[in-house]
């Protein structure tokens, strides 16, 4: 029995003084003592006798009263210490924490050895009483043993609210809530055989395979498993799922049910891949299947979420496929759609990623109502230990941040595992709150089947070589307790084997991978209309007068009476009008149209990111907030048609990791919505490097998963230093898959369906409306990047006429210059092309220094993939000029390393020499090249540090 040693701090003794004066008579007024000062030593506290006289026999009850209630709160906060729930293995290695001590009774809290007969009244605050409201201090601290220092140990204390904590105290302290059933144990037992018996097939068909199989955590399937029964019995539908690498092809093959022949078939060396994409290690990808529980006899639908190994990043992305999920079943509580992510415990003590994730769950436009953590806890993170690998306790402490309760339990003991799976479950069921599952295990072999452990961690692994498996424990357990006969065991191993054995011979057959056996997110009939493959067309993205003016007015209006808004919001709404009435918009208003116009359309509109509610440069307004009421906010957006889907603008924590990742996991559960993350500053993607990198610019190459996310990145050189200036659009260019050195035969779709994205920098906002709604209108999906401009968003020539998105009108991937210079081509001695918002500094410039007929300035408004045709058209349409790229960054940053190749292709290319390409001089002079053919083919730089040098160097052409 273990004994807690507590020294009660003063508030406590001034509730002492309380009781003891109360109990002796004193009126409440009186019995009520201030707390001492910090200063004042426990031998100067005030005693109950300055009040009254004393009565010891009273006084030593209410004392040992108060000692008990803390003798049973010391249990339910420190017993998630004790060592029965960790692993002696690293006890013993003294990685963990305990607070456990001697045994002296005569020492815990004043108590004596003769007072553990003594009844004592139980607090309301626990339920080991069961039906009893008094128990001797014997029985009580029996009953707090079991309670709590057995294999489950309880991290509960710190969630302030009564009712929540009430709960899990009844859910583990009421006497014999945690006993099995006989048909529990059975099941169990058949699903700790398919957990250990996969992994032993996989090892001994391929030992020297890396599969970073789950010995030492087998418990974990039936853990999942009884999850998803006991969410199925309270109505939960679908389950979303992400995890890393350990454990995967187990929970695939027995929690989600994947084939076993496509698994196996994996690890044939000579297995080509099919359809599209590289595909991916088999440990890293998804899936998705629909199948009958047979607990709950419901279908539930249960998705795997493809992943990289950059260990916590898919958290997010699981969140936000289940946000979506919700949605589109109209899910607002939780109920029917759930979560449920894996963990190592080095990665979510170590993964930023994992604070960022939690800290969206309670937010009103991403909460997905409780998520089930379940941590895989080897105690070890590859080679390192956890007294270097963290600063808290526990791996899992990070979680106490949004209260959510931790249950640790030792994973070699099934029945406790599967008892706590079962609360978790109810809990998220209940408070639809975020709670973990911490499963202190070990892992029986390295980081990976073929490391040797031993190099790092020789004494733990001693131990580990000694531990019996938990599969033998567990059945020996059982046949000692009569559940289940040695006989019965052999056979129901013998059955599993089987099936392994079978499926592994048909795995011989499967020649080819086919991906789509693999996708966690299929878009059921969007890849074919009226059972035939969808045209490779996109119609056109203009929408009628009327619409444009309908949509212009709202936006220019306040949809809700008696409605105060903000006086120089009245002023941006007026300017609003008088465009409309113009037939003109300017950027903001362009994009509501975009916006307003898909809705309409029934599709659903869904903008988060930090302050994009009312645009971080003040121009969007898509939330108006009355100034006299708390609270109460109007979204006009919501107001355009009766039958229109609905728009959700949500600004975001202060996260760009965990939010790009949460919203392209909601891009990714339907083709049919349009999902936009815009950053604060287009640098700021920076931090959200890795969702970009692992999932956005690879998804479709590695798991043939199309995603329409798009990416708002404001962007120009405007002097706000360089960490507010540049949203590198260098990175994303040189993540491009497109060839520099090959003309396509269809530039205007096919180009857009063999890129992995699409890169633009629109100069106007007509193109910005009609390429937020070709995104809808394709026939595909492709992530779209977007430079949005600053400076531009006022800008008095940055406005479009309604002319410009009409029926018939589509997005420009290129806009030839429509001045002077273009009426005499021959005439023009420099052809500049640029992208962005320089195009106006140049035509400024140009226009000052009266060169309108000598320069023409071409925007190139789609640089991925690039208009190599419409390139060509516009270089031949100038016979006489020099080829200049002007920016406004660096040499060797923005576009010139990008545009460079890919504009001499187009020039070197004609019939006659398809193939043949010369290398390209590279020339700073603003001198073009030519050969004896009088082919261009050298594109002339004017990049300079300066942006004021750049222009002047563009246009120093002396005609």
């Amino acid at each position: 029995m273990s004994n807690f040693k507590l020294c009660l701090s003063f508030s406590m003794q001034s509730w002492d003084v309380f009781f003891r004066n109360a109990s002796a008579g004193a009126p409440p007024g009186a019995a009520y003592q201030s707390p001492p000062p910090p200063s004042m030593t426990p031998e100067r506290l005030p005693s109950a006798q300055a009040l009254v006289g004393t009565q010891p026999s009273v006084e030593k009850l209410v004392e040992d009263h108060l000692a008990v209630h803390s003798l049973i709160r010391a249990y339910q906060v420190n017993c998630n210490h004790t060592e029965n729930v960790l692993s002696l293995i690293i006890v013993e290695l003294g990685f963990c924490f305990i607070l456990v001590s001697g045994s002296d009774t005569d020492c815990i809290y004043g108590l004596a050895e003769s007072d553990l007969d003594k009844v004592f009244r139980l607090p309301t605050t626990t339920f080991i009483g069961g039906n009893e409201s008094a128990l001797p201090l014997r029985e009580i601290i029996c009953r707090l043993e079991r309670a709590y220092c057995q294999h489950i140990g309880v991290e509960f204390m710190f969630i302030n609210d009564m009712e929540q904590c009430q709960w899990i105290r009844q859910k583990f302290e009421t006497p014999g809530v945690m006993q099995c059933t006989l048909e529990e144990k059975r099941t169990l037992l058949a699903r700790m055989i398919q957990s250990t018996r996969f992994e032993e097939f996989l090892q001994r068909k391929w030992s020297s395979e890396k599969r970073f199989g789950l010995e030492g955590c087998e418990s974990l399937i039936p853990a999942l498993k009884t999850i998803i029964d006991k969410s199925s019995q309270g109505g939960v539908e679908t389950v979303i799922m992400g995890m890393p690498h350990r454990g995967r092809l187990n929970v695939l093959a027995n929690v989600i049910r994947k084939e076993l022949e496509q698994i196996f078939c994996q690890f044939d060396s000579k297995l080509e891949a099919a359809d599209e994409g590289s595909g991916d290690v088999k440990y890293h990808l998804g899936m998705y299947h629909r199948r009958m529980n047979r607990v709950s006899d419901k279908y539930i639908t249960l998705s795997l979420v493809a992943n990289p190994s950059h260990l916590e990043a898919v958290d997010p992305v699981v969140q936000g496929k289940t946000k979506a999920e919700q949605f589109y079943c109209g899910d607002t509580e939780g109920k029917r759609v759930m979560s449920i992510l894996l963990h190592g415990d080095a990665a979510f003590a170590g993964q930023g990623i994992v604070y960022e994730t939690f800290h969206l769950s309670d937010l009103p436009s991403y909460t997905t109502h409780g998520t089930i953590h379940v941590v895989v806890n080897n105690q070890i993170g590859f080679t390192t230990d956890p007294r270097v690998a963290r600063s808290s306790p526990y791996p899992t402490d990070v979680a106490r941040v949004v209260n959510a309760p931790i249950f640790h339990v030792n994973a070699d003991n099934p029945e406790a595992v599967m008892y706590v799976c079962k609360v978790a479950a109810e809990w998220r069921n209940t408070f639809h709150k975020d709670v973990v599952v911490d499963l202190v295990c070990y892992r029986r072999n390295g980081h990976n089947e073929v490391d040797e452990p031993m190099f790092t961690q020789p004494l733990m692994y001693k131990r580990i070589k000694k531990q019996k498996g938990v599969l033998q424990k567990f059945v020996e357990k059982l046949i000692d307790e009569g559940v289940v006969t040695t006989q019965e065991y052999e056979e129901e191993v013998a059955s599993y084997d089987k099936i392994c054995e079978e499926a592994y011979t048909r795995s011989k057959d499967e020649k080819i991978l086919h991906i789509k056996h693999w996708l966690d997110s299929p878009w059921p009939g969007f890849f074919t209309l009226e059972g035939q493959p969808r045209s490779m067309t996109c119609p056109s993205t203009g929408i009628s007068e009327q619409a444009l003016s309908h949509i212009g007015n709202i936006a220019a209006s306040v949809p809700v009476e008696d409605f105060a808004i903000h006086g120089g919001l009245s002023r941006i709404l007026k300017g609003r009008a008088n465009m409309v009435s113009q037939r003109v918009c300017d950027w903001a208003l362009a994009e509501y149209m975009a916006f307003g116009s898909l809705l309409k359309e029934g599709i659903h509109v869904r903008l988060s990111g930090q302050d994009v509610e009312r645009g971080t440069f003040s121009h969007r307004h898509h939330v108006l907030h009355d100034q006299n009421t708390d609270k109460r906010m109007c979204i006009p957006m919501n107001y355009i048609s009766p039958d229109q889907a609905p728009y959700t603008v949500c600004n975001s924590s202060l996260s760009e990791y965990a939010v790009l990742g949460f919203e392209l996991g909601f891009a990714m559960a339907s083709p049919n919505s349009l999902v936009l993350w815009e950053a604060q500053f287009g640098d700021f993607h920076n931090t959200a490097q890795c969702i970009i990198d692992q999932f956005i610019s690879s998804g479709q190459a590695k798991w043939v998963r199309q995603n329409g996310i798009v990416l708002l990145l404001p962007h120009g050189m405007e002097g706000m230093g360089p960490e507010h200036s540049s949203a590198r659009p260098e990175r994303f260019l040189q993540m491009c898959n497109d060839d520099p050195d090959k003309l396509s035969e269809d530039f205007a779709m096919h180009q857009l369906y063999d890129c992995n994205w699409i890169v633009v920098n629109c100069s106007t906002p007509a193109n910005y409306f009609h390429v937020l709604r070709r995104q809808i209108l394709l026939p595909f999906r492709k992530p779209l990047i977007v430079l949005t401009p600053k400076s531009l968003l006022r800008h008095p020539e940055v406005k479009s006429s309604f002319d410009d998105m009409l029926p018939s009108t589509h997005f420009k991937r290129l806009i030839p210059d429509n001045g002077h210079a273009a009426t005499n081509p021959e005439k023009v001695k420099r052809l500049i092309f640029c992208t962005g918002k320089i195009y106006y500094e140049l035509t400024r410039e140009r226009k000052n220094r009266g060169m309108e007929e000598a320069i023409a300035v071409v925007r190139i408004e789609q640089l991925s993939p690039f208009p190599f045709d419409l390139v060509k058209k516009e270089a031949d349409h100038y016979p006489n000029a020099d080829l200049v790229w002007c920016q406004e960054e660096h040499k060797n940053h923005g576009y010139y390393d990008y545009v460079k190749p890919r504009i001499s292709t187009t020039i070197v290319h004609t019939s006659a020499i398809a193939d043949s390409r010369s290398p390209l001089p590279t020339s700073t002079t603003g001198h073009n090249v030519k050969d004896h053919s009088r082919q261009r083919y050298c594109l002339s730089s004017s990049v300079n540090l300066s942006i004021t040098n750049a222009k002047t160097k563009a246009l120093s052409a002396n005609p």
